[in-house]
């Protein structure tokens, strides 16, 4: 921590990140949680971590199912990014959240003693070592859920499987996304019977209801007679500048064409305002949006949790970090409005969802030299463009069900308790 402080403190005086919550990260329990009413040392409580937005939104069906299921327990989220915390106070009530603690013991103890959890959900591949082993000795049962090991982290996992079995051993089931990641699972330390392949949540996701700026646009937009709409969401720095030349573009056939613009990172929203008044292009933040005309110009989207249901004003969605080396982002959520995806081929984040798509004919996959006149061949060809969006709208149904799976299995482990525990592991408890 002494190395790294130099990094840290940039990350908090300059960006601001990490800034909120500081005092939770630390090890302050916050009084919500354990305010009268709403918990007892004599409640019983599952915890589940969710680090950003996607995370929360993955295991969204998941927490009312548990709730469900499990409606003795109290349920708790934690969450480590900022965004991820505001979606997952809006959706399961402030009073429910909290920010996940630092890997350090005296912030982690604080919150197992005070919350004292029969199980914890740990979703995608949270390992912190200190955590785990910390929590396992508390006598919690831990589940990893949405497991996966991407492409680009992969690497990394294998030059240090001999730190990693040590950590793993304290899980008690790991339910992966796909065999592929099971796999690989197993081959860093996870112990074979504690894995299964239960599919991805992501899929499982209901489409959100629409806030009222949906219905907003899309009668300011008939009204003016504005289109086509390009969504485009989730980008990164270095990647607006390609989609607002390819826009410059579209603007020749297309004069009245709309672009909704909505960067990953709120940090980013003004730099983007400012390359949007450098390039000379009308626009209008969305926090500022009066029902001025939008047709052909760009509806900058300064607002979290708001995306999902903008894609449904497509005619055509890109999905970005992809056309820069960042992983990609999740191509789920244009795909369940039906409509016809494009993203850039810097995918390895999401490389079975996108392998999968790519399979069915239902994604198109662009560098940037392609960018432009992909998008000018979909709107040129409604039958295609609208084939496209059914085709992923019918991969999206074809896969559900993970959300049930994962249930069943926790069922099972809350049922069943953690087992006999290999010599080995008994040894790490006690470190």
């Amino acid at each position: 921590m002494l190395f790294s402080l130099p990094y840290w403190l940039y990350q908090i005086l300059r960006r601001g990140k990490y800034r909120s919550g500081l005092a939770e990260r630390l090890g302050r329990v916050p009084a919500r949680l354990t305010a009268t009413g709403t918990h007892s040392p004599q409640a019983r409580l599952i915890w589940i971590h969710a680090v950003s937005l996607g995370e929360v939104l993955a295991v969204s069906g998941l927490v009312e199912q548990i709730r469900r299921t499990f409606p003795q327990h109290r349920v708790l989220i934690s969450t480590t990014t900022d965004t991820g915390q505001a979606l997952a106070r809006k959706s399961f009530g402030e009073a429910n959240v909290f920010y996940f603690p630092m890997d350090f013991a005296f912030a982690i103890r604080p919150y197992l003693r005070a919350l004292q959890p029969e199980l914890i959900v740990l979703a995608e591949t949270e390992f912190w070592p200190n955590f785990l082993r910390l929590a396992h000795a508390s006598g919690a049962r831990i589940a990893v859920v949405n497991a996966r090991i991407s492409d680009r982290s992969w690497p990394n996992y294998r030059r240090f499987r001999w730190a990693l079995r040590r950590m793993l051993v304290h899980v008690d089931l790991f339910l992966a996304q796909t065999p592929q990641d099971s796999a690989r699972l197993q081959s860093i330390g996870a112990q074979a019977e504690r894995v299964q392949v239960t599919g991805n949540l992501k899929f499982d996701i209901n489409l959100p209801s629409s806030p009222p700026i949906v219905e907003r646009l899309r009668q300011s937009l008939a009204a003016e007679g504005a289109g086509p709409v390009l969504v485009c969401g989730s980008t990164v720095e270095g990647e607006e500048p390609l989609l607002l030349k390819a826009f410059e573009n579209l603007r020749v056939a297309h004069p009245r064409a709309v672009m909704i613009l909505a960067p990953r990172h709120p940090q980013r929203f003004d730099q983007v305002a400012i390359l949007l008044r450098q390039l000379d292009i009308r626009s209008v933040r969305r926090s500022l949006w009066q029902a001025e005309a939008l047709a052909g110009g760009v509806l900058l989207v300064d607002s979290i949790g708001e995306l999902a249901a903008l894609y449904a004003l497509a005619d055509v969605a890109f999905v970005g970090g992809s056309l820069v080396p960042r992983g990609g982002h999740n191509i789920i959520e244009p795909a369940q409005h039906g409509v016809a995806i494009v993203t850039g081929n810097h995918t390895q984040n999401f490389r079975d969802i996108v392998a999968l798509f790519q399979s069915r004919d239902a994604v198109r996959i662009v560098g940037m030299a392609e960018l432009p006149l992909t998008l000018m061949q979909l709107l040129a060809d409604d039958a295609e463009r609208r084939a496209l969006g059914r085709r992923a709208q019918e991969t999206v149904r074809s896969q559900m069900g993970a959300t049930l799976r994962t249930l069943e299995a926790l069922k099972t482990l809350m049922a069943g308790g953690r087992g006999a525990l290999p010599t080995s592991a008994q040894a790490a408890y006690t470190d």
